[in-house]
């Protein structure tokens, strides 16, 4: 997701699968087209610490991003503001609770992976459709 909370992809798998697995799909089916990499001018990607160690480095910088993972085991201290950027962990929050508004979502009866799909991405363009009417309304 973006900066403000606007879903980009998503990826369906079973619950016992773990989230680094999933990276390089998530990655992949980004649906907004993306500007080409040039020197200089590359996109950050902030990811949390389940996302640190050389695969999650491999797949994120082949896609050409910045990683930005806190490495494990460290004690999470209060982090520092650059410039006007600040921690954001509360945008991907908030973002699951808008997601956990579609009462049909919570609990997966769907027999097939793409009908619940459809219906994640139904929910994810409703997130986005009202998304934009609140920031560019």
């Amino acid at each position: 997701m973006d900066e403000h909370g606007i879903p980009l992809s998503l990826v369906v798998s079973g619950a016992e699968r773990h989230d680094l697995k999933l990276l390089a799909p998530t990655l992949d089916r980004i649906m907004v087209k993306r500007p080409k990499p040039r020197p200089g001018k590359k996109q950050n990607l902030c990811a949390d610490k389940g996302y640190a160690g050389e695969p999650a480095r491999r797949a994120i910088e082949s896609r050409a991003y910045v990683p930005h993972v806190p490495p494990k085991g460290k004690k999470g201290k209060p982090r520092a503001r650059i410039g006007k950027h600040r921690p954001r962990r509360w945008v991907v929050e908030r973002t699951n609770s808008w997601l956990n508004r579609f009462r049909k979502l919570l609990v997966r009866f769907e027999k097939y992976s793409r009908s619940y799909e459809g219906l994640l991405e139904l929910a994810c363009s409703l997130i986005v459709f009202r998304r934009i009417i609140v920031i560019y309304g």
